[in-house]
């Protein structure tokens, strides 16, 4: 049956049909938000069910900076010391011209500063999910478990998950982590992110025979109309990136992982960035290269974007996509889930009897109140931050180089020195 009919005939049915029990609280993605959403919950003593639509836990996606912000996040689900033992801790930032190759600007993340030194790690993505996963009960997560269309029980107040697989599932509160191109966004009626006219390849080399030998900072090639930039994750393996804008000349360069590699090497060997750094890029595996549109939530659409609605809202990439320009794309999301399980535990936990439903609503809307603003600042900043690091119109270069690649690096730090609060 189709499933436009499948939906007819479940509208039509609800009130003659017993439907599922309903859980309490469902996530929709395994990813950053929803496990950290997911954890909260479980260290409150809340229970919730993840459904991912991969058939295992999806820990591609190389790598994910965690500044400050991040840490304090892990370090309120628990897992911040698990996360610290496993990666180097990166010592600072350096910023190069790729047009000449001098350095426009240091800052060192050691210095006390705010209460203490920027705690920074380019953290292994597959090591953070699991390193949450291992600590929720078994059966959490459902995987295999994908969802297509989202109804409305009048009678029960309760959201019905219409899943790929025929099934339906009832939830009292609905918590879209499900990315990019979000079900759960879409049904709350949130603007499609758009196109930034960028695209970003990323790749992880290894170096198993004596390690790579760079030391812990974070170097990063600005302009010519690219960014480039590298930093280790521990001492056998180095996350790299590069960002641009295509090109008519572009055409096919990401038709495969092999073309694409050669595409970055092209580049930077007509630039100023030195061999060792080129040398990275070399000694990824040919699969290791990929290429993807970056993608961003409009800010302004966000100023009065639905985020939450009844007993609906969305975390993560779902409500705040942006370009990877800050490095706070997976902090911001762990922040999302600290604030969202904080807030709906107090709700499930009050002791107020028959007031259920305008409590777990009123958590939902003080979390959209909270993170609002938060996710306009990341996202604008983010957009704008890559635009002038990326630019290579004269008189932007001119003036990136020598008044503000300063404020630029700063901007990453300003972001970062946030704390969402523990549990």
């Amino acid at each position: 049956m189709a499933r436009g009919a499948l939906h007819c005939l479940d509208a039509a049915c609800n009130k003659t049909r017993a439907l599922p029990k309903a859980e309490h609280i469902v996530v929709v993605g395994a990813g950053p938000a929803g496990l950290a959403v997911s954890l909260g919950l479980h260290r409150k003593g809340v229970r919730s069910v993840v459904l991912e639509s991969s058939p295992a836990l999806r820990a591609s996606g190389y790598a994910i900076t965690t500044w400050r912000n991040a840490f304090r996040a892990l370090d309120a689900l628990g897992v911040g010391d698990k996360i610290r033992k496993l990666h180097l801790h990166i010592q600072g930032l350096r910023v190069f011209s790729s047009s000449t190759g001098e350095i426009a600007h240091e800052l060192d993340f050691t210095a006390q500063e705010n209460g203490g030194p920027h705690e920074t790690c380019r953290v292994r993505r597959d090591l953070l999910l699991r390193a949450m996963e291992e600590e929720l009960p078994p059966g959490t997560i459902r995987y295999s478990s994908k969802i297509v269309a989202i109804d409305h029980d009048v009678g029960s107040h309760t959201k019905v998950l219409h899943l790929a697989d025929g099934s339906t599932l009832r939830a009292k509160v609905l918590i879209g982590c499900d990315g990019v191109n979000s079900v759960v966004a879409r049904w709350l009626g949130l603007a499609k992110p758009s196109y930034s006219g960028r695209l970003a390849t990323r790749g992880l080399a290894r170096y198993p025979d004596g390690g790579h030998g760079f030391q812990p900072e974070f170097l990063q090639f600005i302009g010519q109309g690219f960014r480039f930039g590298f930093v280790p994750c521990d001492e056998s393996d180095v996350y790299w990136f590069y960002t641009w804008c295509p090109s008519q000349n572009d055409k096919g360069v990401d038709e495969s992982a092999a073309t694409m590699k050669q595409y970055v090497l092209n580049s930077l060997r007509s630039s100023k960035v030195p061999a060792e750094a080129q040398e990275v890029v070399e000694r990824s595996e040919v699969s290791d290269a990929s290429a993807a549109r970056l993608r961003f939530r409009s800010p302004l659409s966000l100023v009065f974007a639905s985020i939450s609605k009844g007993n609906v809202c969305v975390a993560g990439d779902a409500l705040h996509p942006m370009t990877p320009d800050l490095g706070q794309g997976g902090c911001s999301a762990l922040e999302d889930g600290v604030v969202l399980a904080r807030l709906l535990g107090e709700a499930v936990l009050a002791e107020e009897d028959g007031m259920e439903k305008e409590r777990l609503e009123w958590a939902l809307c003080k979390y959209a109140r909270l993170r609002r603003w938060r996710s306009i600042r990341l996202v604008g900043t983010a957009y704008m931050v890559g635009f002038v690091q990326q630019s290579g119109n004269p008189i932007v270069s001119f003036l990136r180089e020598n008044v503000l690649a300063g404020v630029l690096a700063r901007s990453l730090l300003r972001m970062a020195d946030y704390d969402c609060g523990t549990l």
